[in-house]
């Protein structure tokens, strides 16, 4: 008797998901009391700001996210100053001003850690009327925000300024793929820019400040990287295949700013003396393994870890070969080591952020979505009010390694999803041949990269002497939705040179 397989419309990917959050140790549902505590929150006027807070609402903020974004946290501005250096200031969602510490809201964000985005279902570390509505910076809605200030100069280094609370309002909420577009000369100027006066040539300056600060980084050794993430495309709520995110300016633009506020954060934390989590990637004990890495496709690196030099291989390895780029930068990635967080108290030296060529870093700039940028959030307003620190030493401590395993957790969630998505849109191709690169080839098993989609899966047959980078085609066997799993044949390989 023939054996049936699943089809598309009979995979329940929304279920699928929800396994996937409990698998991996989150709450995927508010409890009651979270619930009730946010539906009997009351949206803040105008009267209930405090004292403290000065009104920036006039000037031209705008956003720029995804497209069906709506936990909006960041607002950006910039002036051109007399002696040429440009002021920035970023605007930050106020969600302390809500979420009180300690209360039932509070404990499931820090529990959660994070909103896990699973390309079916989006899993808010707040409940939508917070994160969608009450805490985000929505256009033409009057916003209680922290303001991070720098100041960029002509050569694009920056100079951390101000912290404080303001009120806001957002002009615009712009969407990336539309403005990259339209300021890499590819695409018209969005409605949103071109229906405010004044916007254009403030969304331009925001552009001309973040390629400062990018070519500033670049020097100092920041590692640039194309990983050709699949992401799930979506049609009235139904899937419709897999696409990958490409870089744009508004992309960069936001990266930029974003570690620029950042690194403001840090100097302002550490000017009063208070013990904080930041965002490390540390010195790479795996060096040998770049450095093996980069002989194989005949270069040479340091001995010693050298980010500038890592830096500059890598970027003639995107002109050289940008077909198999993205799995050298996966590859430079794991050998990295991960992203952590990590307690720095008073007077000790930071590791530093080795990938992005930055000392002082952590995460503040996305309260809605990250359960550290509250922290810091609440540390800063306590400085702001003269007030003692919420937080002792060991308490941040502890924190710190617990959000560290909810976002490598979230990140297991989120790859297991667009497994599960592939195999389900490849459902009814088995015994189809596709071209592929070969991503991995160990004791555990051979893999391989689909060129379209961007799929990928295991070798079970004809896997034997494959190399990492060989192009293939393969023939799929097998596809498992639910345990995220794609089975291929090789038949056929290109000779390595």
């Amino acid at each position: 008797m023939k054996k049936h397989r699943p089809h598309l419309h009979d995979i329940d990917l929304r279920s699928i998901a929800l396994h996937a959050m409990e698998k991996y140790g989150f709450a995927a549902r508010f409890p009651p009391q979270v619930t009730d505590e946010v539906n009997g929150m009351q949206e803040r006027t105008f009267v209930d700001f405090p004292g403290d807070a000065c009104d920036l609402r006039a000037l031209l903020w705008s956003s720029i996210d995804n497209h069906d974004s709506q936990d909006l946290d960041q607002l950006e501005y910039c002036e051109r100053k007399p002696d040429g250096t440009i002021r920035v200031m970023i605007a930050i969602a106020d969600v302390d001003s809500y979420v009180k510490a300690h209360s039932p809201t509070d404990e499931y964000a820090a529990h959660n850690g994070t909103s896990v985005y699973t390309g079916i279902v989006t899993y808010p570390m707040l409940p939508e009327r917070l994160s969608y509505n009450l805490t985000s910076l929505l256009q033409d809605k009057d916003r209680l925000a922290v303001i991070i200030e720098f100041t960029v100069h002509p050569e694009g280094s920056f100079t951390p300024g101000e912290v404080h609370r303001a009120l806001v309002r957002n002009k615009a909420k712009l969407v990336y793929e539309s403005t990259g577009a339209w300021l890499e000369g590819t695409g018209p100027i969005p409605p949103g820019i071109k229906e405010i006066p004044g916007l254009e040539e403030q969304v331009r300056i925001q552009d001309e400040t973040a390629k400062l600060l990018r070519k500033f980084r670049r020097d100092q050794g920041a590692l640039e990287f194309d990983t050709l993430e699949a992401e799930v495309v979506l049609e009235d709520g139904e899937v419709s295949g897999l696409t990958t995110r490409t870089p744009n300016p508004a992309r960069a633009l936001i990266e930029e700013f974003m570690v620029a506020a950042n690194g403001t954060m840090v100097a302002r934390l550490g000017a009063a003396g208070v013990p904080m989590i930041q965002r490390v990637v540390k010195t790479p004990k795996n060096w040998p393994g770049i450095i093996l890495a980069a002989a194989v496709l005949g270069e040479t690196l340091p001995e010693k870890p050298d980010a500038k030099a890592l830096a500059r291989f890598l970027a003639r390895q995107k002109t050289a070969d940008p077909l198999h780029f993205p799995d050298l930068s996966l590859a430079v990635i794991k050998l990295l080591g991960p992203g952590e967080y990590t307690l720095l108290e008073p007077g000790e030296s930071p590791t530093g952020h080795f990938a992005l060529a930055v000392i002082d870093y952590t995460h503040a700039t996305a309260p809605n979505r990250r359960y550290v940028d509250i922290i810091n959030q609440r540390q800063i307003k306590a400085i702001l009010a003269k007030s003692p620190g919420p937080y002792a030493a060991a308490d941040l401590r502890e924190r710190a390694g617990w959000l560290t395993d909810r976002e490598k957790a979230s990140k297991k969630v989120k790859r297991f999803m667009r497994k599960s998505v592939a195999a389900m849109l490849l459902a009814d191709s088995i015994g189809k041949t596709f071209e592929a690169l070969v991503t991995g080839a160990a004791d555990k098993g051979t893999y391989v990269r689909l060129l379209t989609p961007p799929a990928e899966g295991r070798v079970v047959k004809g896997e034997r002497n494959l190399q990492v980078g060989q192009k293939v085609r393969v023939r799929l066997l097998k596809t498992d939705p639910y345990n995220g799993f794609i089975d291929f044949e090789c038949i056929s390989r290109e000779k390595m040179v």
